[in-house]
């Protein structure tokens, strides 16, 4: 990929930096004090205006602000997530750069995963279910050490979370693309055309992969259908999986629970079964959260490479999806 693929020409230095995000004052707060000579403004994703988008050269958020036709006078989009299908999903022009956050969510979506392992082992909801009724319940836990685990996605994410049921006594497998793992918590590794050879013989199904071509659908219901109990927790994007599926794969004994961070639409709408079914806990997208430091850091390191005359290191190959 070259510089010729966008309309920006290199050496390029931002000037106007228009931020959508919760957070777009601290993040604003941290671009100042670091580059006085840029003019920055921010709003709410939801807050940003067409007016904004003209006045910005470059823009700082997670997906396309819904006021965009177009993005305006807008050069080069840093998304402040690892997944950019909220950016690609919308059809981006390819004329601007679009780069993405070099921050690693791995520690924090392997405590996700590891948090709602132990809730499911441990039964928490129906114990708590129990507590409310003032009903004594006992019942018998069976240990995560010595459960296995396919983790979908072997790159930083999946890695954190491998070295954190391994830590546990899980035994841990991936699958992934290439079929490799640098993490040496993953006792094998697989290619993803194995997915559905290897779930019949997991107790924990993670996936931690992006919304692209090459993932979109892969656990589908004849997937899920191979599945003998496990429990599926989503932590990656809701497009990788059927979810129309998910309550009769449920309801069959294919899975005997779910753990869901992500889903096809967000926020999950009213109408979805998945909301009052005590085999699912729902999380609304809260796995592994953006920094303040994290979006700050992470365009500035674009901005300095940008300013070289050289493409940043974290510029979005589009044809895979991240």
């Amino acid at each position: 990929m070259t510089s010729s693929s966008f309309l920006l020409s290199l050496p390029f230095s931002p000037r106007r930096v228009l931020i959508g995000a919760n957070a777009h004052a601290d993040i604003a707060a941290r671009l100042r004090a670091a580059r006085p000579d840029f003019d920055v403004r921010g709003a709410p994703f939801m807050e940003i205006t067409a007016d904004d988008l003209r006045w910005a050269d470059s823009y700082i958020g997670f997906r396309r602000p819904p006021a965009a036709q177009d993005m305006g006078s807008v050069q080069w989009v840093h998304s402040t997530g690892a997944g950019v299908d909220g950016w690609l999903g919308q059809g981006l022009s390819e004329g601007i750069l679009l780069t993405r956050s070099p921050e690693s969510f791995g520690p924090m979506i392997a405590e996700w995963a590891v948090a709602r392992v132990f809730a499911i082992q441990q039964q928490l909801v129906s114990l708590v279910d129990a507590q409310r009724e003032h009903r004594w319940a006992p019942r018998d836990i069976a240990r995560v050490a010595g459960t296995r685990a396919l983790l979908v996605g072997t790159g930083d994410i999946g890695s954190h979370i491998a070295a954190s049921l391994a830590a546990l006594g899980v035994h841990v497998t991936g699958v992934s693309r290439s079929g490799q793992a640098s993490h040496p918590a993953f006792s094998a590794v697989h290619t993803t055309d194995r997915l559905a050879d290897l779930v019949g013989e997991a107790d924990w199904i993670i996936l931690s992969v992006p919304d692209t071509p090459a993932s979109r659908g892969l656990v589908s219901r004849e997937v899920l259908q191979r599945c003998r109990g496990a429990v599926l927790l989503n932590a990656g994007r809701g497009a990788v999986v059927d979810e129309q599926a998910l309550p009769e794969a449920l309801d069959a004994g294919w899975l005997r629970a779910a753990a869901l961070d992500v889903f096809v639409t967000e926020p999950l709408p009213e109408s979805s079964p998945l909301w009052n079914d005590a085999r699912v806990l729902v999380s609304p997208h809260i796995s592994g959260l953006t920094t303040v430091d994290g979006a700050a850091d992470g365009f500035l390191e674009c901005v300095a490479s940008l300013e070289r005359g050289a493409l940043p290191k974290w510029v979005v190959d589009r044809a895979r999806g991240y």
